[in-house]
């Protein structure tokens, strides 16, 4: 195991589709009317584009805090409480239960009433409200657009400065929704952020080595969930206390305790040795899969 300082800011993570989609958004501005985006209840700082947040500046803008089933709900309600500080609408949204679905339009809506009471007295009534999803990777964004799009909505198509390849979605009398693919942005500022995105899965386990991320979160979790991990993979807190107290270097204590956790959910291999792939895996996707409920920024 590496030191604990492994895992570096300077993530060179960028694909070219990315740099080309930001492109895109750009031009596609001009077709939307407002712009709907999607941030992890659970991260919404780390999770929030600052390229996106500076291009789309100028639209109208509503919050989804999505899965926020996984995140705590007082920590919840200060981000809602937070964004509209910034005058910035958020909702709170679990996609996978649809909760939360029906308000984010209404509020899209609410949020172009005036626009559009304009509109109808030029004598344009019943023009349709255009918005542009908007989040980074597995942000939850499919998820919520097959949620709020019923999964029976039909591309819009041949209108006017609109190709065949844009995803237009008709949500309902009113709303037609533009689906982009996910972009991150090309370098990370700290490491938490950094962090933040590999513990929630937005950058892909082959960018940076599993059991290093895994080891991090492990880190992290002890400092602010120790109870709960102990509670989750049933390790005896004195057991632990004791493993970080010994007198070697931080970063080998924290990796024994991550192979305690291997140990308990079985990851042995020849010789008794705890397998540090599989025990990495296992922390990351249960994390991924909100075993573990907190707010991270």
């Amino acid at each position: 195991m590496s030191n604990e300082n492994s895992v570096k800011v300077n993530i060179n993570w960028y694909p070219g589709h990315m740099a080309k989609t930001k492109k895109q958004i750009i031009e596609d501005l001009k077709l939307v009317d407002i712009i709907i985006e999607l941030l992890d209840a659970r991260i919404p700082i780390s999770s929030q584009n600052p390229d996106i947040a500076q291009i789309t500046k100028n639209k109208k803008k509503v919050v989804i805090l999505n899965k926020s089933d996984l995140a705590d709900e007082t920590q919840n309600k200060k981000w809602v409480s937070y964004f509209a500080t910034q005058k910035i609408p958020a909702i709170l949204v679990d996609s996978n239960t649809g909760k939360g679905i029906q308000e984010s339009i209404r509020q899209v809506e609410k949020c172009m009433e005036e626009e559009i009471q304009l509109q109808a007295q030029k004598g344009r009534s019943g023009r349709k409200i255009r918005a542009m999803v908007l989040g980074i990777p597995n942000v939850g964004k499919s998820s919520y657009i097959n949620r709020v799009a019923k999964k029976a909505s039909a591309g819009v198509g041949n209108k006017p400065g609109v190709t065949k390849q844009k995803q237009w979605i008709r949500i309902n009398d009113k709303v037609e929704l533009l689906d982009t693919p996910g972009v991150l942005w090309p370098k990370f500022e700290s490491e938490e952020v950094a962090l933040h995105l590999a513990f929630t899965g937005s950058i892909k386990e082959d960018v940076l080595e599993r059991t290093e991320i895994a080891y991090q979160l492990v880190k992290f979790l002890l400092e602010k969930q120790r109870k709960k991990l102990c509670e989750r993979y049933q390790l005896d807190n004195d057991k632990i206390e004791q493993i970080l107290l010994q007198n070697q270097p931080e970063n080998f204590n924290i990796y024994e305790v991550m192979l305690e956790i291997g140990r308990k959910r079985g990851c042995m291999i020849a010789g008794g040795n705890i397998d540090e792939e599989k025990t990495a895996k296992i922390i990351l996707d249960e994390f991924k899969n909100g075993i573990m409920r907190k707010n991270y920024n």
